[in-house]
């Protein structure tokens, strides 16, 4: 029988980057285990069969066991694994990042530690959004009247062109049937969107917790990624979902939007985005460039190789 350390960690280079794979597999009432290199998810209809490598991140939702050898490929693959409650709107509990580098966490630590980078990084996440304004010069209070302003006039844009009236957004937390059908889709294209945006800010090794727009939330900066594609994917989704019929809805919404972010290639967009938003110009090869090592600090910006007894005699 071999140890637990016989078969060599994969590394970084090995696996599946996080733009190239499936945004996310939302799985309910069924037990998670593995054969191979594939996980299964199995029930009363059969058993199915996932490659894990190429997964982004796993919804786990009421019902679901998983065996310690499915976690433990997961975990290999860098797959991110988070657990969601009833149709995927309330999050519980996430798994392990695919990045060994802590280099965007530090970038993202720099420009969140300061004021003034900290609102030019919330007016670019605004201009990324929509690119026909300037917030150039707007405060935090302007950003959040702006954003508010915009999205009324997209709810109202997107009733329209699915023909599904709409009554302004209302979400009752812990009663998810309480809505309407768009209000339903919206509020399971969110929790999606979360999922994957969480995957993905976990994978390049950044802090869900350092959010620019988002305070306070130990998923601050997952809610900001989250919503930089709201309008572009989330709401458009949940209308085309609500406009098939008011059955099912969040169920709808959520195989819709997974086939868009997957036509569009959102995860390499939003890497790309989180990127561009958090290092300077040609940090980009920097971070890629990143070995897979521990370093220990020293004054100024000195760094000494760890593992070593750096030791002196006095």
């Amino acid at each position: 029988m071999s140890g637990i350390g016989a078969r060599k960690a994969l590394t970084p280079r090995e696996l599946t980057r996080v733009g190239e794979r499936l945004s996310f597999v939302y799985l309910e009432r069924c037990t998670v285990h593995r054969e191979d290199n594939a996980i299964t998810a199995e029930d009363a209809e059969g058993t199915r069969f996932i490659p894990a490598a190429t997964i982004g991140t796993l919804l786990l939702g009421p019902g679901t066991r998983v065996t310690h050898k499915a976690m433990s490929l997961l975990g290999e693959c860098g797959a991110g694994v988070v657990w969601v409650g009833e149709h995927g709107v309330r999050y519980y509990a996430g798994g392990r990042a695919l990045s060994r580098s802590a280099a965007l966490a530090e970038a993202q630590a720099r420009v969140w530690a300061n004021r003034r980078t900290r609102l030019e990084v919330a007016r670019a996440m605004y201009r990324m959004r929509f690119p026909d304004e300037d917030p150039a010069k707007a405060t935090r209070r302007q950003l959040l009247g702006m954003e508010g302003d915009r999205l009324k006039i997209f709810y109202r844009e997107e009733s329209a062109r699915t023909g599904v009236p709409w009554h302004g957004r209302k979400y009752t937390p812990g009663d998810f049937d309480s809505g309407d059908p768009p209000n339903q889709g919206i509020t399971s294209a969110a929790q999606c969107m979360y999922g994957v945006a969480h995957a993905v800010v976990a994978a390049l090794g950044c802090s869900p917790a350092l959010g620019f727009v988002h305070s306070g939330h130990e998923l601050s900066f997952v809610l900001d990624v989250a919503d930089l594609y709201k309008t572009d994917v989330g709401i458009p989704a949940a209308f085309d979902a609500a406009a098939e019929g008011p059955i099912d809805v969040g169920g709808r919404t959520r195989r819709l939007l997974r086939e868009r972010i997957n036509d569009t290639g959102l995860l390499d967009r939003c890497v790309k985005d989180i990127k561009s938003l958090l290092l300077a110009e040609g940090g980009d090869a920097e971070v890629e460039d990143a070995a897979d090592q521990v370093n220990l600090q020293g004054d100024g910006e000195a760094e000494f190789e760890s593992g070593i007894n750096h030791g002196v005699i006095w």
